[in-house]
């Protein structure tokens, strides 16, 4: 009779177990499996939203949406959500060829500018053929910033030496463990003016601006929006729901068409580690070969 018992316990605290696992499953699957709010809905023409937010560490999400809405004949206009300081050069750039393909289609782009739309941030909007900020929006910020921390004297305080072997003199440039050579800042001056023509051909370009017009307030300053709009920065000042009606008139939509925005899914990573891309940002700042030039305000 025991036996019997300890069996049927066995098999209930087995029961109890599975269960207790496949509920875990499910609701890890509700978060990894994006839900059908994020898919184009079905219907009549319709203005799509893109968000550009935070810092700017990846692009491929972002691209392949906007590519994605391209490819939809249903959606007729592009309107960019942009809160962010900027990021990094390069994913700054792929988001910025990615709007631009969208415009160069013949469907418009409208970027609304946020409370923070700045470097990378601006550099994005500048693929858009109409930029709205609101008057108290920071953007501008057109430059480039390579740091790094510099920390030999503490190694030293606390006893460690650091031994590096490399295959060449500016392998370990940037390395926080001693104080570039002149000749290392000069290679990374040289980078970041490279860089930093890019940016300002980019905003000529997008803005229809002279290139000596746009050197002459690109040296990292902010602006408010109202400024912005003065500088020849932004078309025009309105809030997020003036976007919308902006997008709607220039795709020639009725007002009541459909505004339409893709939920942002959770990652089972984020959900127990913490955002992602604000790890990979910890890693550019503080390790040792994880040098980064950023378009930013931060």
């Amino acid at each position: 009779m025991k036996e019997k018992k300890k069996w049927a316990l066995g098999c209930l605290v087995l029961l109890v177990l599975f269960l207790t696992g496949a509920g875990i499953m499910l609701a890890m699957l509700r978060f990894m499996v994006p839900s059908m709010k994020n898919q184009i809905p079905i219907g009549g023409d319709k203005v799509a939203v893109v968000r550009i937010e935070d810092v700017i560490y990846s692009s491929e999400k972002t691209v392949d949406r906007i590519m994605e809405l391209k490819e939809q004949s249903s959606v007729k206009a592009l309107l960019l959500r942009i809160n962010s300081p900027g990021g990094g050069v390069a994913p700054s750039q792929e988001i910025y060829e990615a709007v631009r393909s969208f415009r160069e289609s013949g469907k418009p782009v409208v970027a609304s500018l946020g409370a923070v739309a700045a470097s990378g941030g601006y550099y994005i909007a500048c693929a858009a053929d109409t930029i709205m900020a609101n008057p108290g929006t920071v953007t501008g910020s057109i430059g480039v910033i390579f740091e790094f921390p510099y920390i030999a004297d503490l190694l030293k305080k606390i006893g460690v030496d650091m031994e590096v072997i490399k295959s060449g003199k500016f392998k370990d440039a940037g390395s926080p463990s001693r104080k570039i050579t002149a000749e290392e800042r000069a290679l990374f001056q040289g980078v970041i003016n490279d860089t930093w023509d890019q940016f300002v051909g980019a905003v000529a370009d997008g803005r229809g601006m002279d290139e000596k017009d746009v050197r002459a307030i690109a040296d990292g300053r902010i602006f408010t929006g109202r400024q912005a709009l003065d500088a020849g920065l932004v078309d025009t000042l309105g809030t997020f729901e003036d976007a919308k009606m902006l997008a709607k008139v220039m795709a020639g939509l009725p007002a009541d068409a459909e505004v339409f925005e893709q939920e942002k899914a959770r990652r089972i990573f984020d959900m127990l580690f913490g955002d992602t891309e604000e790890l990979l940002r910890l890693k550019g700042r503080l390790l040792p070969g994880g040098v980064s030039f950023l378009f930013t305000g931060k």
